[in-house]
C-alpha cells in the first residue's frame, strides 16, 4: 500500500482545482506533481496561460498560485504497479474538504479518465461538486498531441 507523499498546492485565491489520479514513480521520487519529463502537464498549462514552462518545484508552485490553480490527486493511498493507472487497486481517496473550504473553487477538473472515474466514485458523493474530465497529459495518451491538449485544457483559464 502506497500513501500519497505530496501535499496539495492551494491558497485562498485558488479558483480552479485540478486533480490527477496518483503520483507516478518519477513524481514520488522528485517529491512533486508531474515529475516525469515526458508528462506534458507543465508545458500545456504554461502554454494555456502564456507563460514559460516552470522547471523547479518552487517555480511550479508559484505558477499554480499565480494562476489561481489548486493541484492535488484523487487518491490518498492505493496499491499500484509502477505508474500504471490501470493497475490501481484498493483506493482510499484524499479529503479535499480543506481545499473547498479555504478557496473559492469555481470548477473541478480531472487530468484523465482514471482520475475522473475515481473522482465520480469517491469524491462526488461527498462533495456534490461536478468534475470535468480533461484529456490526460500523460505520455501514454499518445492520441492527443500538445496542440490538441492546449485547446482542451484552455478551459482552465476561462
Amino acid at each position: 500500500m502506497l500513501i500519497h507523499p505530496i501535499a496539495p498546492v492551494f491558497d485562498k485565491d485558488s479558483k480552479v482545482l485540478i486533480l490527477g489520479s496518483f503520483p507516478s514513480v518519477k513524481s514520488r521520487e522528485e517529491g512533486f506533481f508531474y515529475g516525469h519529463p515526458q508528462n506534458r502537464f507543465w508545458k500545456v498549462t504554461a502554454l494555456v496561460f502564456g507563460e514559460e514552462t516552470p522547471r523547479t518545484i518552487d517555480e511550479k508552485k508559484a505558477f499554480l498560485l499565480r494562476n489561481h490553480i489548486a493541484l492535488w490527486d484523487v487518491i490518498g493511498s492505493c496499491e499500484i504497479e509502477g505508474s500504471s493507472d490501470s493497475s490501481i487497486r484498493n483506493v482510499s481517496a484524499n479529503d479535499i474538504k480543506t481545499i473547498l473550504e479555504t478557496a473559492d473553487i469555481q470548477a473541478v477538473y480531472l487530468n484523465g479518465r482514471k482520475a475522473f472515474q475515481l473522482y465520480q466514485k469517491h469524491m462526488f458523493p461527498v462533495t456534490g461538486r461536478m468534475g470535468i474530465c480533461l484529456p490526460s497529459t500523460s505520455p501514454a495518451n499518445a492520441a492527443w498531441n500538445q496542440d490538441k491538449l492546449v485547446r482542451a485544457w484552455s478551459v482552465i483559464a476561462d
